[in-house]
């Protein structure tokens, strides 16, 4: 009898409970509707005669609930739409015991999206006071949270770069970085900004040569309501005030017109700014960084670059050096990058062979460390474990035939015979061994000499595959 009352007073609770749920619904397995929320009658203008035994689709047509008995798994902080045009937050739950099915509850976990605002809002707060706490702890430590652990390299040429970098990196002077295409010049960007005293601070990044030539000044320094055909009514703030008391990268700087160079001229000196048919200087404290693979002296002579500009950007001049000029650092950069594509794709590439390695040593890389990174993902990615073998580069033989061919050509026209021919016979012997994946006594057979005349000529020729 004790426990009678016990069941019917929980029962009791449980049903005021649901009854005070904002727009609450109960189904059972087959949609049946058991239990409306009276809010949500109020609402839906019903009463429970008007639902009870009744399918959800019939007084909820648009429900989610059929989809969620279909799929048996809970959908949590869903917004829907109800009759009244309100939006709101669902969490829609099957109800499930020892795996059989009873039906399905759902509620509105707000009743309107302001105080879903107000709790992005409070997140929102939060992850900024947290992000300013950061800043803060970096600011003690005196530590940057970067170093120049991203530029991979054993090179001499590399590491004095490293050491200017470090040397000037915490000063305010401008930085102007050439190299090739694929030389990595943004990372080197990215570790002076990180060992600046403004790394805290916004870097903002832009490639002059990616955006149109009468859209890139109000790029870099906004522009006012109606300064032009399409502008947005409200306005926008340009690239340097978005990185005030920061830095600025302009990347491809040898592509901005001289039209615009003198204003970027201007606000390098004076430190101030004009919007695009505005009337107000903006105050402005940036850190210039500036990329280039051209010879933007060639283009000071040629007048195509400001001479003015060129010696204002160009106080601390950093020259990468190309990866042909730098092959100690192929094993390194190798090694680096299999790591990177492990975690990335998911692989379990362990090393390369050493006659991929020969290969890499002969290869030009006219693309440099961009293409052989590009080169490694791709052999990674069909390899998917274990060692890199020649078999998962074909791709790149071609490459190296025709760089061969024109090589061979250059040859035949500019030196003796003696040279040409042996240059010849060394190339004629690396692709042979490539084809031969290795195998010095295919490689003879195919080359129609014996396997001790092979060795000697790789002695003779340095090739080490």
């Amino acid at each position: 009898m004790q426990k009678n009352n016990k069941d019917e007073k929980l029962q009791n609770i449980l049903n005021k409970a649901l009854r005070c749920m904002y727009y609450a619904i109960i189904t059972d397995e087959k949609g049946i509707v058991v239990f409306i929320s009276k809010n949500y009658q109020e609402l839906l203008n019903i009463k429970e005669e008007d639902f009870l035994g009744k399918n959800i689709q019939d007084i909820i047509p648009n429900s989610e609930i059929p989809r969620i008995i279909k799929t048996r798994k809970e959908d949590i902080g869903h917004l829907f739409t109800l009759k009244n045009g309100q939006t709101v937050v669902c969490n829609r739950i099957p109800i499930i015991e020892n795996d059989i099915l009873y039906g399905v509850i759902s509620t509105a976990t707000f009743y309107n999206l302001n105080e879903v605002s107000i709790l992005n809002q409070h997140i929102k707060e939060l992850q900024k006071e947290n992000l300013e706490y950061k800043k803060k702890i970096s600011e003690l430590s005196g530590k940057p949270h970067h170093h120049l652990n991203n530029i991979v390299s054993d090179s001499k040429s590399i590491m004095i770069i490293k050491d200017t970098i470090e040397r000037f990196a915490k000063s305010d002077l401008s930085f102007l970085i050439t190299g090739e295409t694929g030389t990595g010049k943004e990372v080197f960007s990215n570790a002076v900004h990180e060992l600046s005293n403004r790394r805290n601070n916004n870097f903002v990044k832009i490639n002059c040569a990616a955006i149109p030539k009468d859209l890139l000044e109000s790029e870099l320094f906004g522009y006012e309501p109606g300064s032009f055909s399409g502008a947005s009514k409200d306005g926008k703030i340009g690239k340097f005030e978005l990185a005030n008391n920061g830095t600025i990268l302009l990347d491809e700087i040898g592509e901005m017109p001289l039209s615009l160079q003198s204003k970027l001229l201007r606000v390098l000196q004076e430190g101030e700014l004009e919007r695009v048919g505005g009337l107000k200087t903006i105050k402005i404290d940036v850190r210039v960084i500036c990329c280039t693979n051209q010879n933007i002296e060639e283009q000071v002579e040629k007048g195509l670059f400001r001479r003015d500009l060129f010696y204002r950007i160009n106080v601390v001049e950093i020259n990468i050096p190309p990866l042909r000029e730098r092959p100690e650092d192929i094993p390194l950069l190798c090694k680096y990058f299999i790591e990177e594509f492990n975690k990335s794709h998911g692989l379990e590439v362990t090393y390369i062979k050493n006659d991929v390695y020969a290969l890499f040593y002969q290869y030009a890389w006219t693309g440099n460390v961009r293409e052989l990174k590009h080169v490694l993902e791709r052999a990674c990615i069909a390899a998917g474990k274990g060692s890199l073998k020649l078999e998962h580069f074909d791709f790149l033989l071609s490459r190296i035939y025709k760089k061969s061919d024109e090589t061979n050509k250059q040859l035949l026209n500019n030196s003796s015979l003696n040279d040409a021919t042996a240059e010849i016979e060394k190339e004629k012997i690396i692709k042979t061994l490539i084809e031969a994946k290795g195998n010095k006594s295919n490689a003879a057979k195919l080359l129609g000499i014996d396997r001790s005349s092979l060795y000697n000529k790789l002695k003779k020729y340095g090739i080490d595959i």
